[in-house]
C-alpha cells in the first residue's frame, strides 16, 4: 500500500479533552450573577454578540470571553454594573483557567495509535498560556510530533503549518469537533476533514457539513479514526 497521508492533525478542546462545558456552566452562573437585570435568552444573546464583536481585537479563549462578559455586564445595566459584579465576573475567568483538564474518552489511545504511523500534530487556536497549561495537564504532550497555537484557522494558516512540517495539504488529515475550523479550510486546501461532533457545541463555530466532498468524514468517536485512516490510504 502506498501511504496517502503523511500529517494527521488533532484539534485540542472538545476534541481530546471537555472544554465547552467549562464555559456553559460560566454562563449560567454570569446569567444568575445578573438575574434581575435581564432574562438569561436576552443576555445570552448579548454576550454572544460580544464575543462576535471581540474576536478581532481578543481572539479566542477564556481571557477575550471574561471580557466580553464585563462588556456586557457593563451594557445591560446601563453602565451600573459594580465592582462587585465586575470582580465576580474576573473570578470566574481565573477559575475557568484553574479548571483540571479530563480527556475525551479515547483520546490517548487514539493519538498513541496513530502517532506509530503518521507525524501527529495538536493544532489548537486560543490564548497560548491556556492552551500550554492544558496540554501538559493532559498528559498527552508528548506523543505530538509538533504542536501548533494559532489566532485563527483558514486553508492559508493549515497550509503554512503543514508546509513547515513538510508535507502539503493533500496529504494531510484533520480531525475535530468544528466544521467551521477543523473541517472546511482543511478540505479546502485539498485535505481531509474528519468530523468528530461533541454533544456542546460553541454557536460562532457552527457550520453546514461538507455532504458532497469525498474528502469529508464523520465519526461518533475517536476509536473510529484508525478505520477512516485505512479507508483513506487503502483508495490511494
Amino acid at each position: 500500500m502506498t501511504r496517502k497521508l503523511s500529517i494527521v492533525g488533532f484539534d485540542a478542546d472538545d476534541t481530546l479533552w471537555h472544554n465547552e462545558r467549562v464555559f456553559k456552566l460560566s454562563q449560567d452562573r454570569f446569567a444568575a450573577l445578573l438575574a434581575d437585570e435581564t432574562p438569561p435568552e436576552n443576555l445570552m444573546a448579548r454576550l454572544e454578540a460580544a464575543e462576535r464583536r471581540n474576536l478581532g481585537h481578543y481572539g479566542y479563549g477564556v481571557k477575550g470571553f471574561t471580557l466580553s462578559m464585563i462588556e456586557t455586564a457593563i451594557e445591560v445595566t446601563d453602565g451600573r454594573a459594580s465592582a462587585t459584579t465586575i470582580q465576580a465576573l474576573i473570578d470566574i475567568g481565573r477559575e475557568m483557567l484553574e479548571h483540571p483538564i479530563e480527556l475525551l474518552e479515547g483520546a490517548r489511545e487514539a493519538v498513541e495509535s496513530v502517532s506509530r504511523s503518521h507525524r501527529v500534530l495538536l493544532i489548537t487556536k486560543g490564548d497560548l498560556l491556556d492552551q500550554e497549561r492544558k496540554l501538559a495537564q493532559s498528559g498527552l504532550g508528548d506523543l505530538f510530533h509538533g504542536v501548533e497555537v494559532v489566532s485563527e484557522k483558514t486553508p492559508t494558516v493549515y497550509e503554512t503549518v503543514f508546509q513547515r512540517h513538510g508535507s502539503t495539504g493533500e496529504h494531510a488529515l484533520m480531525v475535530g469537533n468544528s466544521l467551521k475550523s477543523d473541517v472546511l479550510p482543511v478540505i479546502e486546501t485539498g485535505g481531509f476533514g474528519v468530523y468528530l461532533p461533541h454533544a456542546l457545541t460553541w454557536a460562532l463555530e457552527r457550520a453546514d457539513p461538507p455532504e458532497s466532498s469525498h474528502r469529508f468524514y464523520q465519526i461518533e468517536q475517536l476509536s473510529a479514526l484508525g478505520e477512516v485512516l485505512s479507508r483513506i490510504e487503502g483508495d490511494a
